[in-house]
């Protein structure tokens, strides 16, 4: 077939098939037009899971009539000056429109502040028809119907109505978060209608509109993040390590306000929280970096979803370093969703009062009932029965009450009440240990319960990483050096950070262009794989210039080791070994969760308390 000029329709839908994946692709990029246009308010309407409908309005600038017919034109865009490395808005290639006109059918009505009346222009599977006048306030309504009907194979990848609507929801979030002061309605018949009012850009609005996309279990739960190095700012919130979710879907990244899903960025979040959390869960995060353009290159991607940095250490260094300092000033705190499970397990279940015959008649509660075997009346198990009098008064059981004076709980943890000083610190007195694990103290207004061998295990976990990392890490000189053959560039990539990997134990130099010779490896490693523990650094320095393989390592095995070295299960502790442990606690960092990610204590406020007895 010889070579030839493909129509203007073909180069749409071509276009179309990068950048137009499903319908959740289309409302982004519409989304994303208003808000270059200055909108204050987005609202967006789906039917059929955005397949049948998907309309758009906003309140922003508007089209000018006579640029109307440019806005559907491919490449013609209003929000790129000369300096393709300098791009501060969100949409900036000029394919989002002619790419949806080619494969559905697309109206846009638009009227700006100068102009007495609105104008309108329509695109139908790449048939553009003519300006004509319309009726609208200002602002832009665009509305897409019928989409990929001029490409009906693309039907066939589409998911049901359910998870098209949803993929929508999700992006719609996403959105929002980097602009709170924007008021978004997002409905339809498809979907129950979904409303975030407008709050404002400081960080206590951005907060407030996280709360509103995500639950206010987030904001309750969130340490502040607020960071700078060499020009990269970080701010933000992160979850506190015992508030987690089963999957990465609620992390939130922005690059300069635009949303993003960067390994870079997940592979940063991952390292911060490492040390604190379970391996099959996943912090909750909304993160926001701003930097200068030009060292950003966002054009990688044709949905712009994916970004390249021009120093990616830096960016991960900052993120990894933020967060744990963030997690280490926040001080000892636990998630409120663990009192909110322990107020569950300790209110009475539905079970406990429900009906043991048919109710109102129903067939379905008298089939039920019948399944029970119910054989009738039993005044003896009937709950309103006299009370069984035969025996007595009970004197026999009351004699165990009456031998001697009543200790209470708090006799366990020392006879004389404990210092208003320490009542008043962040974990409290020390009142009792029960069923030897389970340490039970008090603060001014909550309750506390403490998982002793978890507590004492991060404690000395914590100590034993601040000995690893304040000095070299002690090696082991091999008898016979081991030749790793790697690419000519992995092994230069590794010569160069050979200082670093000395400090961790790894004695590594050049060994011809394509090897390097391990000489010393960590004596804590003991008997290694040290072809794959290079091959590990390596890869990890070629995607991300750091060397974090080996502290891994070294960090898990200081942790195998503070799991056996710990305060065991089942060990009777005095009142002062409680106190102390305590203590320690509210002074190491991130020891509200042990090595494993597991919760070290879970505090019940006093309302709470008094809510259980209807108190309140």
């Amino acid at each position: 077939m010889p070579i030839r000029q493909l129509s203007e329709t073909m180069i749409n839908q071509i276009a179309a098939g990068e950048v137009i994946e499903r319908p959740a692709s289309v409302v982004k990029e519409l989304v994303e037009n208003a808000l270059d246009a200055g909108a204050a308010r987005v609202e967006i309407v789906t039917a059929g899971g955005g397949l049948n409908l998907i309309r758009v309005s906003d309140d922003g600038s508007g089209i000018p009539e006579k640029e109307l017919a440019l806005a559907i034109a491919r490449h013609c865009t209003s929000k790129l000056a000369d300096d393709i490395h300098d791009i501060r808005s969100l949409g900036f290639r000029g394919e989002a429109l002619p790419s949806i006109g080619s494969v559905a059918r697309l109206s846009i009505r638009s009227r700006t502040a100068s102009s007495e009346n609105a104008a309108e222009i329509g695109i139908d599977g790449g048939r553009v028809s003519a300006v004509r006048p319309a009726a609208a306030n200002r602002g832009t309504t665009v509305e897409v119907r019928d989409l990929f009907f001029a490409t009906p194979a693309r039907l066939k990848f589409m998911k049901g109505e359910r998870a098209e609507s949803s993929a929508i929801g999700d992006v719609v979030k996403r959105i929002a978060i980097a602009f709170p002061a924007v008021r978004f309605t997002l409905a339809g018949p498809d979907r129950s209608t979904l409303e975030l009012p407008a709050t404002d850009d400081s960080p206590e609005g951005r907060l407030r509109r996280v709360a509103q996309v995500m639950g206010a279990d987030f904001s309750d739960n969130a340490i502040a993040i607020d960071a700078m190095r060499d020009g990269v700012h970080l701010a933000g919130h992160v979850s506190v390590p015992s508030f987690t979710r089963a999957n990465a879907l609620q992390q939130y990244a922005y690059v300069n306000g635009r949303p993003v899903r960067d390994k870079l960025i997940a592979g940063a979040i991952r390292g911060a929280f490492a040390d604190v959390l379970p391996r099959d869960r996943h912090a909750v995060t909304v993160l926001f970096l701003t930097l200068d353009p030009a060292i950003v290159d966002v054009n990688v991607h044709p949905a712009k979803a994916d970004v390249r940095f021009r120093d990616p250490g830096l960016v991960r260094g900052l993120i990894v370093g933020a967060i744990r300092e963030a997690l280490a000033n926040a001080g000892i705190r636990a998630a409120t969703t663990g009192a909110a499970g322990m107020m569950a397990a300790f209110r009475p279940g539905a079970a406990s009062y429900a009906h043991g015959g048919p109710a109102n008649g129903h067939r379905s509660y008298e089939a039920a009932y019948r399944a029970s075997g119910f054989s009738g009346f039993d005044p003896a198990r009937s709950p309103q029965r006299p009370l069984d009098m035969g025996d007595g008064f009970g004197e026999d059981e009351q004699a165990a009450f009456d031998a001697g004076p009543l200790h209470s709980a708090d006799a366990r943890a020392g006879q004389n009440e404990a210092a208003k000083t320490l009542l008043g610190t962040a974990l409290g007195a020390a009142r009792a240990q029960v069923h030897e694990n389970y340490i039970v103290a008090q603060t001014r207004d909550s309750l506390v319960i403490v998982d002793q061998h978890a507590a004492h295990e991060r404690l000395v976990y914590e100590a034993l990483k601040n000995a690893l990392h304040s000095r070299a890490v002690p090696s082991q000189m091999l008898l016979l050096p081991e030749i790793v053959d790697l690419s000519e560039e992995d092994a230069e990539r590794l010569a160069i950070h050979s200082e670093t990997l000395a400090r961790f134990g790894l004695g590594i130099e050049r060994f011809g262009p394509g090897a390097v010779a391990v000489r010393e490896t960590p004596s804590m490693l003991g008997e290694t794989n040290v072809q794959q523990l290079v091959r590990d650094l390596a890869d990890e320095i070629a995607d991300n210039d750091t060397v974090d393989t080996l502290k891994e390592r070294l960090d898990k095995i200081a942790a195998t080791m503070a799991c056996h070295g710990s305060v065991r299960s089942g060990r009777l502790l005095k009142p002062e070994e409680m106190n102390a442990l305590l203590r320690q606690m509210e002074a190491t960092p991130g020891s509200g969760t042990c090595n494993h990610g597991r919760p070290t204590y879970i505090e019940l406020k006093l309302a709470d308390i008094e809510r259980l007895f209807g108190r309140r």
